[in-house]
């Protein structure tokens, strides 16, 4: 409570509200825009997201690697780093879990090998743009874009080459083993342990940032690097921490697409979601449980789309286009930089009540 007598988790919940209520708007105004019934696109996109046991299920397994991703990005900015390479360590981790997952038969326990392969690809590369920056002076942001695109054609000459399934008919991997596929949640439904992984992740990001004297110097080196060195910090040795942990969050998510949802590898396999969770990470306002959020909100946006359109006739191309006008909104009303950092909460309270 402050001394405007509004609590702080309701100051902290305004920006999200504010999405929710700002996308239900901009659905409504674009299906008028485009001849369409308001309260009909409104309804399909609500009930195709959470109307049903099936649609909450589809909206719960599209929240996993966005959340992952997320939390990455997340992690990176709030420590003074901008990793726009969510997307290319998503891509390795995935082609890295493929090649374990398809290339050491079938044994109890591959899946466990598989997820943590994924990671480790991840946070290697994630840590060539660290070294980069730190040895060479180049700008992170450039070099993570870039490895996106190289992860990009890794994964296309891949599937084409020595990952292509042995019949040869489509550029894809053989299908993974049973043994290396993750464990359903429900059964019957599609939804896997990913979810679980995701929730324990917020957990322990959370808790890194709030409750660890790592923490605390990733956030200081995020805030003010060079007060950071005058206290002794190891600025340098934690810029690679920093990269190589939201590499290995980015990876690991894509680990869990390939052994979860595609069960096999192939070229256009991730529809953007590193790129995705950067709008996620400003709007849950660098927050694990914000993050949190946002990935349900972005999640339930991509799944009530398919539904607007089969009910309402309405594209779901314009989902995207609610996402980045929401998001545009939002960012005004929460006054969210690109760094973030102007808006990050203090250094000691607002993670704790994440992790909590």
């Amino acid at each position: 409570m402050n001394s405007t007598g509004v609590p702080r988790w309701m100051r902290a919940a305004a920006p999200a509200g504010a999405a929710v209520a700002l996308a239900l708007v901009l659905t409504g105004l674009m299906a008028a825009v485009v001849g369409a019934s308001p309260l009909q696109a409104i309804g399909a996109l609500i009930s195709g997201s959470v109307g049903s046991g099936g649609s909450l299920a589809a909206t719960l397994l599209g929240t996993s690697p966005l959340l992952l991703t997320g939390l990455a990005v997340m992690l990176a900015f709030r420590s003074g780093v901008f990793n726009i390479g969510a997307e290319g360590q998503l891509l390795v981790g995935a082609l890295v879990a493929t090649a374990v997952a398809t290339r050491t038969g079938s044994w109890t326990g591959q899946a466990v090998l598989v997820l943590v392969s994924g990671a480790v690809a991840g946070a290697l590369w994630a840590a060539m743009a660290a070294f980069l920056r730190e040895r060479r002076g180049v700008s992170e942001v450039i070099t993570t874009i870039l490895l996106n695109f190289v992860a990009l054609y890794l994964v296309s000459y891949a599937v084409n080459g020595p990952l292509k399934e042995q019949s040869g008919a489509y550029p894809q991997s053989d299908p993974f083993p049973v043994t290396a596929e993750l464990w359903r949640l429900v059964p019957g439904s599609r939804l896997h342990v990913g979810l679980l992984i995701g929730l324990v992740a917020v957990v322990v990001v959370g808790a890194l940032l709030s409750r660890t004297s790592l923490g605390l110097r990733l956030r200081s080196s995020g805030l003010n690097p060079s007060a950071a060195r005058v206290a002794g910090f190891p600025v340098g040795r934690d810029l690679f921490l920093a990269f190589a942990a939201s590499g290995a969050l980015a990876g690991l998510a894509g680990a869990i697409e390939v052994a979860g949802v595609t069960g096999r590898l192939y070229e256009r396999m991730s529809p953007g979601y590193g790129y995705t969770a950067i709008a996620i990470a400003l709007l849950g306002g660098l927050r694990s449980g914000g993050v949190l959020l946002a990935a349900l909100f972005f999640a339930a946006l991509g799944t009530g789309a398919s539904a607007m359109e089969r009910s309402a006739g309405i594209s779901a191309v314009l989902a995207v286009a609610i996402q980045g006008a929401t998001l545009l909104a939002v960012a005004v009303i929460s006054r969210t930089s690109w760094t973030g950092l102007a808006s990050a909460p203090p250094l000691a309270d607002s993670e704790s009540r994440d992790a909590a």
